[in-house]
């Protein structure tokens, strides 16, 4: 057995969880086309205006039926449909419409864990509404949303945090995915490798390379190969191969960074305002740390040249940093390994990762902790 799970091992812990995944439907488009019904039915994007430099933050699924999506250049999307309706986004609408939702999901269970405005995970093993099954509790869920707030939701529910989440993609929009614990082991051995938590392209291209396509093929591998390969992540990859995430629902999640970026009205070589331009967002970033009374290891700057070229590079200092002049100082460093005032810079972005509560006791392992759960 050393090395390989059993098929049963999601049963081999009790009891088995209840997890739902509530998404909501093109969250940011759904909430204007309902406050504004002459924008129902039509192509309609949240962001930047194509007359300038902006992207796509949302596309409503009529607008996604022309290829347009998220991070999209909106200069792209109105070439691809001229007919496109462009909104400037209402964050603060958007924030109560997100505390509505979650005043809802607080009536289920208190074990809810938000992942973004339009996100969240639900722990409904105990709930509050005395259900028994999970998928009633769903049904319910959504139908709240639909009936009270006039938008839709699509949810996923499984065993685990993983299972959940890929469900609630699968009939989008307004579709409701259950994965039983029975049918999960099948389930997962199908999905192509790159559905998995935290598998990326580069990541996927070494799973290819050892002729791992689906997340069924990596259960043909011990776990200590897996190790090899991939370190610690390889034994998350193993688990998560057979339907295994351990990962609690968790209300009070720390978030993990903060960060802060700017497109340019026009493409910058001046290495001045490039510099200028990076000390105003690591002001930016200090502010947010200090806000959430939390210290970082590690900055991380972003760089998109004007083909839309992106890179990042990424230092991990051996001081915890909270100071705008700390932050930037790092930043500096780092844009000096890059082709910034070389090539014309599109975008730059900072961010300040492996966040940590000085109040709190420190373990060496805590970055790889970080990384693997969020």
């Amino acid at each position: 057995m050393t090395g390989r799970l059993s098929r049963n091992r999601l049963f081999d812990v009790a009891p088995v969880r209840k997890i739902i995944h509530v998404d909501m439907d093109a969250f940011y488009t759904s909430v204007e086309q309902r406050d504004r019904p002459e924008l129902r039915g039509k192509p309609v994007v949240v962001g930047g205006s194509p007359e300038g430099r902006g992207v796509v933050a949302s596309a409503s699924y009529e607008a996604r039926r022309f290829g347009i999506r998220s991070a999209m250049s909106a200069r792209r999307a109105i070439r691809v449909c001229p007919n496109l309706i462009f909104v400037r986004p209402d964050f603060a609408r958007y924030k109560e419409v997100s505390r509505q939702i979650r005043s809802i999901f607080l009536d289920v269970t208190d074990l809810v864990e938000p992942l973004s405005l339009d996100e969240a995970y639900l722990e409904v093993t105990t709930n509050k509404l005395l259900e028994r099954l999970a998928t009633k509790i769903a049904q319910h869920i959504r139908a709240r949303i639909r009936d009270e707030l006039h938008l839709t939701a699509s949810a996923g529910v499984g065993p685990n945090k993983f299972i959940a989440k890929i469900a609630s993609d699968l009939k989008k929009p307004d579709g409701l995915v259950v994965i039983p614990p029975e049918k999960v082991f099948d389930f997962v051995g199908s999905l192509p490798v790159e559905k998995l938590w935290g598998v990326g392209p580069a990541t996927a291209q070494r799973l290819h390379s050892r002729g791992i396509q689906k997340a069924g093929d990596i259960r043909q591998f011990p776990i200590n190969q897996m190790e090899h390969w991939f370190g610690r992540f390889g034994r998350f990859l193993h688990q998560l191969s057979h339907g295994i995430d351990d990962r609690p629902v968790s209300p009070d999640r720390v978030a993990k960074s903060r960060g802060a970026e700017t497109t340019f009205a026009q493409d910058v070589r001046d290495k001045n305002q490039l510099t200028a331009t990076l000390k105003d967002l690591s002001l930016e970033v200090s502010e947010s740390l200090q806000r959430l009374e939390r210290l970082a290891r590690t900055i991380v700057l972003k760089v998109r040249y004007s083909d839309f070229t992106t890179l990042t590079r990424s230092r991990t200092t051996g001081e915890k940093l909270q100071s705008a002049e700390s932050i930037l100082a790092v930043a500096l460093s780092l844009i000096e390994n890059t082709e910034a005032g070389r090539r014309p810079v599109r975008l730059v972005g900072i961010s300040a990762t492996g966040l940590w509560d000085p109040t709190q006791p420190s373990t060496e392992d805590d970055s790889q902790q970080l990384q693997l759960n969020f």
